[in-house]
């Protein structure tokens, strides 16, 4: 069999996934441009694209100061989460100490906990100390839940990165620090860019905790906006609704487009001892 064909086998194997995967975003898509009268109609395609329905929607749900926090908040958890999960899982992979296992074990454990399960006791919490409502909060929060996930991921590739070549810098004269920056960081690109892509779009993409500590309407994120456009009324617009989730969808899509070479690598040297 010729690599042409197997090519073709391949892709008309993969092409029920694609299906599948593809369908709801293309629903997605053609609800948000189709006019308002045809959201309920028998046509798969709308008479004409109703490009209108973005400024409508735009103006209409408070969308642009929805979309500023979620990059606001986003951000700032990834950011916290790499402060914490890069040292610790240098750490981890560079040196041998009383309590590493127990503490990766720990780390582990920490994972099969689901925010909604501590969701109650965080809100009493935030109650007792005054600071509900606060997007620095729930951006803190948002790291404290994907830090353990962080560590895990680099620590898996800082063990692949060979430690002669930290050696060879120290024995030119670098300090610790300097060979931390120069050599080993550098190297650590692929995968600390993964796993900033992956507790961005966790950050992104949270409901629970953004909808029971964010009370005012001013700080929320897009996906307690989108909401607020389904719930609470007598008559859903959802040519605006789609149109919402389309471009809450787009950014990350554009953030995984871009960092595609640093997902590739950053996943698969990991996975190599």
């Amino acid at each position: 069999m010729g690599k042409l064909q197997k090519s073709v086998i391949i892709w008309l194997g993969l092409t029920p996934v694609f299906a599948i995967t593809l369908f709801p975003f293309l629903v997605m898509a053609l609800t948000a441009v189709r006019p308002q009268n045809e959201v309920f109609g028998g046509r798969w395609l709308p008479s004409h694209f109703a490009w209108s329905n973005f400024i409508e929607m735009w103006h209409a749900t408070g969308f642009g100061k929805a979309l500023g926090n979620s990059l606001y908040i986003s951000t700032l958890a990834t950011i916290f989460a790499l402060i914490i999960a890069v040292p610790a899982a240098y750490a981890l992979s560079r040196y041998q100490f009383r309590g590493r296992g127990p503490f990766r074990s720990f780390l582990l454990i920490t994972q099969m906990l689901s925010p909604i399960v501590l969701v109650l006791g965080l809100f009493r919490i935030l109650v007792l100390f005054k600071v509900l409502d606060n997007q620095h909060v729930v951006a803190l929060l948002y790291a404290g839940f994907n830090t353990a996930f962080a560590v895990w991921m680099l620590e898996s590739y800082f063990s692949t990165i060979p430690r002669d070549l930290e050696k060879a810098a120290w024995m030119e004269g670098a300090s610790g620090f300097t060979t931390l920056r120069r050599v080993f960081l550098p190297l650590a690109l692929p995968a600390i860019a993964v796993t900033a892509l992956f507790t961005f779009v966790n950050s992104w993409n949270e409901f629970v905790l953004a909808l029971t500590l964010l009370r005012s309407e001013e700080n929320y994120t897009l996906p307690i906006q989108i909401l607020s456009i389904v719930s609470g009324r007598y008559s859903v617009e959802w040519h605006l609704v789609m149109a919402a989730a389309l471009c809450a969808t787009l950014p990350v899509a554009v953030l995984f487009a871009w960092m595609q070479q640093y997902m590739l690598r950053g996943l698969t040297a990991g996975a190599v001892k």
